[in-house]
């Protein structure tokens, strides 16, 4: 098989080849890394790679296989980090200035369990800085590109791990999800992202931005692969405080069974709130078609109101940014990362500490934690965080009613597909107004999965969203199993394989002639 073929690969197809001894995780991971090689210049997806030492775990997985080892279905398969979390012996850097050197000296438990698993690590993915913003371009380090337009925002803060699936550079990849981090890049680049149940994958590790909204998931190019990424690291966390002690859901099984068609009993409501004005036509049409399949394969669809999601973008930018100017607070110059003395005056712990905060944070961080302060502070706090917290409970409530007469709810994943590099960076106000469709799961707690719905009259990828109630994830996987088997036998093959060529990759799908 060749490198090209390797690349194309599904982590389930890379998976069979591997334990039916047809390739091995050397060849697989070099494959990977040659692709990076190849189209990274121009993508960018990657802040830091490590050849050596990925192909040093890819020869662990091949040396644990050949002695009969009792290994996970993933094992041997490469997978991509979001720069996020923590890597031990490697640099995280968040997409900041301010930890440009700070190597960890612990995994965070998803990659301690990746580790575990013997998935090799190909390197960290580029995101908004502290996962801050909705198209990559916040990044200390230089935008990410999409793979179908390297004119355009692979979406964000996650848009690196998208990017690297959708350009066949990663099979699998990790996010974070904080206000749709996963989900929107997964949309805009025609991959697949989940946010798993609050608390159902550990927290541990995950340098936090919103501690209350923050959640790690998967990325890939199917549901079957995101669901098997899902069940290695789900699961109670110790050392995670939130974490639930729940069973991993049989997301799995779920994904199989959505995959053979098989969602006859399930009740789909549409959003009310979650459609209409501000919407691409094109995301739209590619929605209602959605919805028809669904229907054909015989889901029951109705629609559903949730009145208090209009308020769900205004009291998403109170809670977040007052947690994020409380969680940021901790890069004080004193005690890790980047420490600058300040040009003028004495050195003291009040000034070092301002130089380095200044240089070390990009505007958006600033904005926000001078949003979050703002909120937060004396007089203000029962106004602005007190009330969003209001207003979280009742987005919650409006969902719990939703559930009570369907199984998920659906909507598109962005109300348009991915703009242009630089269209909204002087606007920060319609840069939130794009993750207006999947906040509302973050303040609720519950799992959202993005699958794709086709293109749009622009020829961009459109996002399909279903969300489902907490703890109840199998039902994400089981409906986009479903809606991603119609559709990839209607368009005769995966989406991205109508995705343009990529410099140094050659032809079809971005893959060498």
């Amino acid at each position: 098989m060749s490198p090209t073929d390797l690349t194309r690969l599904s982590a389930a197809e890379a998976a069979t080849l591997l334990q039916d001894g047809q390739i091995s995780s050397v060849e697989l991971t070099q494959a990977h890394l040659d692709r990076i090689e190849a189209v990274d210049p121009a993508v960018h997806a990657f802040l830091k790679t490590m050849p050596d030492r990925a192909l040093e775990e890819a020869k662990a997985a091949d040396a644990a296989r050949a002695a009969g080892d009792d290994l996970s279905p993933l094992a041997g398969v490469p997978i991509a980090i979001k720069d996020v979390l923590a890597t031990e012996g490697l640099v995280t850097t968040c997409g900041s200035k301010i930890l440009e050197n700070w190597v960890p000296a612990y995994d965070a438990t998803v990659v301690r369990k990746v580790r575990a698993a013997r998935l090799p690590i190909l390197g960290k993915t580029n995101m908004d800085e502290f996962a801050m913003g909705s198209s990559t371009e916040h990044s200390a380090y230089g935008p990410t590109h999409n793979p179908w337009d390297l004119d355009r925002i692979p979406g964000g803060s996650g848009g690196g791990s998208a990017a690297a699936v959708a350009a066949f550079e990663a099979p699998l990849a990790l996010g974070s999800d904080t206000g749709g981090s996963i989900r929107q890049p997964a949309a805009v680049t025609g991959s697949v992202g989940v946010k798993p149940t609050y608390g159902g994958v550990s927290r541990f590790g995950l340098v936090a931005m919103a501690s209350s909204l923050d959640q790690v998931g998967p990325v890939a190019r199917t549901v079957l692969d995101t669901a098997l990424l899902h069940e290695l690291i789900g699961g109670h966390d110790p050392m995670d405080q939130t974490s639930l002690t729940d069973p991993v859901p049989p997301v799995v099984a779920a994904a199989r069974q959505g995959l053979a068609g098989d969602i006859g009993h399930l009740r789909v409501g549409i959003v009310k709130e979650l459609g209409g004005k501000g919407f691409q036509p094109g995301v739209l049409a590619r929605f209602r078609e959605a919805l028809d399949l669904l229907q054909q394969l015989g889901a029951t669809v109705e629609e559903v109101s949730c009145p208090a999601l209009k308020y769900s973008l205004g009291a998403y930018y109170l809670i977040m940014p007052s947690e994020a100017s409380s969680n940021l607070a901790r890069f004080d110059a004193m005690r890790y990362g980047l420490r600058l003395a300040p040009e003028d005056g004495p050195a003291t712990v009040e000034t070092v500490m301002g130089a380095t905060r200044w240089a070390g944070f990009g505007d958006e961080v600033k904005r926000r934690i001078i949003l979050g302060t703002y909120a937060l502070s004396a007089g203000y706090y029962d106004a602005y965080y007190g009330s969003a917290q209001k207003v979280r409970t009742l987005i919650q409530r409006d969902f719990e009613a939703a559930f009570n007469r369907v199984d998920v709810l659906v909507s598109p994943t962005a109300p348009t597909t991915a703009f242009k590099l630089g269209e909204k960076l002087d606007d920060p106000l319609a840069m939130y107004l794009g993750d207006i469709t999947t906040i509302p799961a973050n303040l609720a707690g519950i799992p959202g999965i993005s699958v794709p719905g086709g293109l749009a009259e622009d020829g961009l990828p459109v996002g399909i969203q279903f969300l489902a109630p907490a703890r109840a994830d199998a039902f994400l996987y089981q409906a986009g199993g479903a809606l991603e088997a119609a559709l990839v036998e209607r368009w005769g093959g995966p989406l991205l394989d109508q995705a343009p060529a990529l410099p140094g990759g050659g032809q079809e799908g971005g893959e060498a002639a």
